[in-house]
């Protein structure tokens, strides 16, 4: 009997294995399900290309990361920065504050950064990535990831102070 060979072999197991993760940073660096999941879409649809090179890699995952990484930072700058609404001045009571609208909350903050300190801080925080990681991914200096990490996390304490707040009531309990 006469089968095919694609090209593809192992490329829907690869994406089962690994979807969760990815959908997760999409909707880190995008800030919406819709959104995310158009960045994914685009990884994949590289990957899926690239399929019989990739999946040699070591680490064929970093390779989707990457281009979900790229994706987001190619749509920031055709689009411009996405606008939330703004956050409130103050945190709500302690009883009211729940783990969703502290995503929320974080969310909104982050997107109202600029493309590159957003990239940035997923990488170093979300993504638990080396200095030497973001910069290599993002293509920029290690001294820039530096810089760019600094800048964001003191406007971050400027937009979204009761973020701060949060952290230190929770390290205290």
């Amino acid at each position: 009997m006469f089968t095919e060979v694609t090209g593809f072999d192992g490329f829907r197991e690869f994406v089962e294995t690994h979807n969760g993760a990815w959908s997760r940073l999409a909707f880190v660096l995008a800030g919406n399900h819709a959104a995310a999941e158009d960045l994914l879409q685009t990884a994949l649809y590289k990957a899926a290309k690239r399929w019989h090179r990739i999946r040699r890699y070591e680490q064929p995952q970093a390779y989707v990361r990457r281009a979900i990484y790229h994706a987001a930072i190619s749509g920031w700058r055709r689009r411009g920065e996405w606008s939330l609404a703004e956050l409130p001045d103050r945190a709500a009571p302690d009883d009211a504050i729940d783990d969703a609208t502290r995503r929320l909350a974080v969310d909104a903050a982050l997107a109202r950064l600029t493309a590159r300190q957003r990239a940035v801080l997923v990488l170093r925080f979300y993504d638990d990535r080396s200095v030497a990681e973001a910069a290599e991914i993002l293509g920029v200096s290690e001294g820039t990831v530096k810089s760019q990490t600094a800048y964001a996390l003191g406007r971050l304490r400027v937009i979204a102070p009761h973020l701060a707040e949060l952290t230190v009531e929770e390290a205290g309990r």
